[in-house]
């Protein structure tokens, strides 16, 4: 016999209340397997695993030369990024190869086109490169063709190589990125904008409570008032001249209006509204060669489409247009005395 009993059905309230409970728990187990963090909340970047150098040294087993070292990539990865501006504006294309990986959702991590050293992901690359490798298969990679290892995976290690171990076989070999009276200014400015503004908005979008992304997104832009009014007297971080510190800027500030301010919940202002950092982004944009390092189709697609948790409808925003990037930004004036 059927009972004649009904069910009770849960009143709307209790079914809103119960599928946000089940969602925030759902995302906070894929953010939490997406983005380490800290007991508050707070997301903590875990520390590069390859940090040998390519030198002169006698003793050193990574000695400089055209071709045998190659740069592992990916166009959306702003650490990557830092490397191809570097090797471009050194005029490092012919001695320094690069090899693009893309994201692959189904694979884990960043996948290679075709086979690269008998590999199909970069996960398969660094596990060659070291057995039993436990750590995060990032990019970029400086890779040595000849030994077959991984020299180094940080990118603010690399860009100081190929400033440095290359000039022979660079084409721009003067334009030293890294000069020795302003090194200790650079490091400053490096320690300042890491924290706060390249790893700052991944604090903000990664963020797993409400304290801690506030907390985030005051320092990031605290820092970023700071350098806007730095830069309405000097032209560039250090001065008159580009410096390493300018170029691990700039791949945060490309960034930045396109992925950053809405998806990373950075909006409380975008870097095109600044009065002077806005046209500090298009003087370093407009650079011989580096808005060829900018692919902004696939900076879209690789935040918007691979970062689920944030974005759980894949969709790809149409926009920006970043076409005021060539606009004149009149920064050569700046800083400059008119007698």
């Amino acid at each position: 016999m059927k009972s004649s009993k009904k069910r009770k059905s849960l009143p709307p309230k209790a079914i809103i209340k119960l599928g946000r409970f089940v969602w925030t728990s759902l995302w906070h187990l894929m953010m939490s397997n997406l983005a380490p963090r800290s007991q508050s909340g707070e997301y903590v970047r875990p520390a590069s695993a390859f940090r040998n150098s390519v030198g002169t040294e006698p003793e050193n087993p990574y000695q400089p030369a055209a071709g045998r070292y190659c740069l592992y990539v990916g166009w959306g990865c702003p650490w990557a990024h830092r490397t191809l501006i570097v090797r471009t504006i050194k005029g490092l294309e012919a001695a320094i190869p690069v090899t693009i990986v893309s994201p692959a959702p189904e694979e884990g991590g960043w996948a290679f086109e075709k086979p690269e050293e008998g590999c199909r992901t970069l996960a398969e690359f660094y596990q060659k490169a070291q057995p039993g490798y436990e750590g995060r298969c990032t990019v970029p990679v400086l890779f040595d063709r000849q030994t077959k290892t991984i020299v180094n995976n940080e990118s603010a290690e690399i860009i100081v190589m190929l400033n440095s171990q290359f000039n022979k076989w660079a084409t721009n070999p003067a334009l030293d990125l890294y000069p020795e009276e302003l090194k200790e200014k650079i490091d400053w400015w490096n320690e300042k904008i890491y924290s706060a503004v390249n790893n700052g908005v991944y604090r903000c979008g990664f963020a797993q409570t409400q304290e801690a992304y506030e907390k985030a997104c005051n320092e990031l832009f605290a820092v970023l008032d700071e350098i806007d009014a730095v830069l309405a007297g000097s032209r560039y971080l250090c001065g008159d001249r580009v410096t390493l510190a300018d170029v691990r800027l700039f791949t945060t500030l490309f960034r930045f209006d396109i992925v950053y301010y809405g998806l990373f919940k950075c909006n409380r202002k975008r870097i095109r509204d600044y009065t002077n950092l806005g046209g500090y982004l298009c003087d370093l944009y407009q650079l011989p060669g580096v808005a060829d390092t900018c692919n902004l189709e696939a900076v879209k697609r690789e935040y918007y489409g691979n970062l689920f948790p944030l974005n759980p409808g894949g969709i790809i925003p149409i926009g920006p247009e970043i076409t005021n990037l060539l606009e004149p930004h009149n920064r050569e004036r700046v800083g400059v005395s008119v007698n």
